[in-house]
């Protein structure tokens, strides 16, 4: 196997050096569950690549949404320019997914748009799982989704190599049976065509545009080639090749019809019990819906909605659970599974909601009781599938923290800033206080966050604030999509001075200007007071060097005195190793319209990877199509705003304002 190397002008620094080789010889010795706890600005990121490169294994890498999956995606691209890093995430651009509303007797068709680019490197993945061992999978939570079955994907692919006797009608056949599509005109992802003693195959999983070429004399295979399929230039000359199928959902046709049986077996058994408890209409649409999907399967090998009938295809018994991304690794592979304390309960609620709305279709005669076998992974068979699994969070959920052998923190920053100072003043006088130390900020140049626990209360507060001539305003989710855009903006430049919002914690919001962060109502029982959700916003402020937060409160909840505690253990290693190393810890100085140009830049090019797949996607000129790629950019801009990844959302508004501008509205 080809050893992971990781490419870097930087060796670890602070305590990464400890917490790698810590967190290594954990895995080494077979330590089911590990936890990296690291502080923001700490360098997780470097210190995972670190971890992957001393163990050797192959690693899949879980994150809880694609705009992080992707960041992590493209680091780690560059850490291992020499390995296999692939991009598992949804390949839908707009998914509805099929659901009857029962108060409404509303039935709502499955409607999705599929991203070919995601689709292919999907299919790149599980290639690369198949090939080789040096593979790192960078995935969202859609990996514990159902996939194709790995021993059939793997059996059903096709070897070839020189001077094998060839039938070129029944390697046509065969290719067709993995679901390639001939077309002798042009060679797409996907297709084959057959030209004279010429076979030219393009898979949909190869990373770079390239193809392959089959020549024969008579019916001997004497050249296999890879080729570019823009210019036609030769890349390389081979002894063999392999072709996988070209979708994770094959499987052989007798296997196909066998399962037909099965449906139909099923059906009869449901239309009888709809029947016995008087459900007529129940009965009689279960029947007309699974027939006409039979006789698809039977003629086409396909029918919409096939996904439903997953279980009775594979042969799974009711209840197993349904090969997926885990299963594609070897048994002894790491999985990461980056900001745990989000990802791991994202994981374990994916069954219930699936559940809950394929119970409903069930119930009233749309899909077999079978439907259920389409499912994400419960929590216990994720956990049972995991090898040896890392946590890597801010602040672990006791959960994970019961879990592990051991909890390996990170508390150095590269930079040498610490966390921030806090102080607990009460509740009684909170507005002069808090119009006090802002004004103080405002000399300063500096800006300041106030964490409000209702909308009411930040739109009071604005105005109270606006009244005694400061510069104020507040975010919430009523607040319009672009508007929250340039609101961030604005505090960064400094157009306002104070941002006043419910939830300004979510990770990634990089504010370097902001030295002073109130919080209202601190002792407050309830998510938003949570320890987890206190520590993640007093990180907020260590960012600056004078970083400093003050919570509001009458009394010390525990979440406040726990918040309070890990900061301080946390400040007190910091400063001890700034002393003995001679670090002064200082603000990033960089001009603030360099960050957001920067910043702006980074987020243009995060977006127009997916923006350019839709677009390419649609004749812009026709207007119901310009109107459905419009539609789903917005709905992809407001899924960046929600997240409060503004810059992002900015991106993709302009891309909506260039295309109506170009094309009409």
């Amino acid at each position: 196997m080809r050893e992971f190397k990781v490419v870097s002008p930087y060796e670890p620094s602070g305590d990464q050096a400890q917490a790698i080789e810590k967190l290594s010889q954990g895995f080494l010795r077979g330590d089911k569950y590990q936890t990296l706890k690291g502080v923001t600005g700490s360098g997780k990121t470097f210190t995972m690549a670190k971890i992957i490169e001393k163990v050797q294994r192959p690693t899949l890498i879980i994150s809880h949404n694609k705009t992080l999956s992707a960041q992590l995606y493209r680091e780690f691209k560059t850490f291992f320019p020499n390995n296999a890093v692939e991009y598992f995430v949804s390949y839908y651009d707009y998914y509805q997914p099929e659901a009857y509303v029962a108060a409404r007797d509303l039935y709502i068709e499955k409607d999705c748009d599929i991203n070919k680019e995601i689709d292919q490197l999907r299919l790149a993945a599980t290639y690369s799982l198949m090939e080789r061992r040096d593979v790192i999978v960078v995935a969202t939570v859609s990996c514990i989704y159902g996939l194709g079955m790995p021993d059939l994907y793997k059996e059903m692919r096709v070897h070839l190599e020189l001077g094998q006797t060839l039938d070129i009608k029944k390697f046509a056949d065969s290719l067709i049976s993995l679901q390639y599509t001939r077309n002798d005109d042009v060679l797409d992802r996907g297709n084959f065509r057959i030209k004279g003693d010429v076979i030219e195959v393009f898979p949909p999983y190869m990373e770079t545009d390239e193809a392959y070429r089959i020549e024969l004399d008579w019916d001997e295979i004497v050249k296999i080639r890879r080729f570019e399929v823009l210019n036609r230039n030769v890349t390389g000359e081979l002894d063999e090749t392999v072709f996988y199928p070209a979708k994770h959902f094959v499987v052989p046709r007798e296997q196909l019809i066998s399962a037909t049986d099965r449906i139909q077996k099923e059906m009869e058994e449901r239309v009888a019990e709809f029947q016995k408890e008087g459900k007529i209409l129940e009965a009689e649409r279960i029947k007309t819906r699974t027939t006409y999907d039979i006789e698809m399967l039977k003629e086409m090998g396909s029918c919409p909605g096939i996904e439903n009938y997953s279980g009775p295809i594979s042969g799974r018994k009711s209840g197993e659970p349904p090969a997926t991304l885990l299963h594609y690794f070897p048994d002894d592979f790491l999985c990461l599974i980056d900001e745990a304390h989000v990802t791991v309960p994202q994981i374990g609620a994916m069954y219930e909601g699936d559940r809950s709305r394929k119970q409903s279709l069930i119930n009233f005669g749309f899909r077999l009781p079978s439907a259920l076998d389409n499912r994400p992974l419960k929590k216990a068979e994720f956990d049972k599938k995991m090898n040896q699994i890392i946590y890597v969070t801010a602040t672990p959920r006791p959960d994970e923290v019961k879990q592990s052998s051991q909890v390996v923190e990170q508390l150095i920053r590269p930079t040498g800033l610490l966390d921030p100072l806090i102080e607990i003043r009460p509740s009684e006088g909170q507005m002069e206080d808090i119009y006090k130390e802002v004004k103080e900020r405002i000399e300063k140049h500096e800006r300041s966050l106030i964490l409000t626990l209702t909308k009411k209360m930040a739109e009071d507060l604005t105005q109270y604030l606006t009244e005694l001539n400061l510069k104020v305003k507040y975010i919430h989710s009523e607040i319009d999509t672009f508007e929250r855009v340039e609101i961030l903006k604005s505090l960064r430049s400094g157009e306002i001075d104070v941002l006043i919002g419910i939830n300004l914690l979510r990770e990634g919001i990089d504010l370097p200007e902001v030295s002073f962060i109130a919080i209202l109502d601190a002792d407050k029982i309830g998510f938003l007071r949570s320890e987890t959700s206190l520590i993640q916003i007093i990180g907020r402020a260590a960012r600056n060097a004078q970083g400093m937060v003050v919570m509001y409160a009458d009394h010390m909840s525990p979440a406040m005195e726990a918040a309070v505690k890990e900061t301080k253990h946390r400040r007190e290693i910091q400063e001890a190793y700034n002393k003995e190393h001679g670090i002064t810890p200082q603000t990033i100085k960089k001009a603030v319209e360099d960050i957001l140009i920067h910043e702006k830049s980074d987020a243009q090019e995060n977006a127009q990877l997916d923006v350019e797949v839709i677009k390419n996607k649609a004749n812009l000129f026709n207007s119901s199509e310009r109107k459905k790629v419009i539609k789903a950019l917005t709905k992809q801009m407001s899924d960046f705003a929600d997240r409060m990844e503004y810059e992002e959302a900015a991106a993709i508004r302009d891309q909506i304002r260039e295309i109506e501008a170009q094309y009409g509205k």
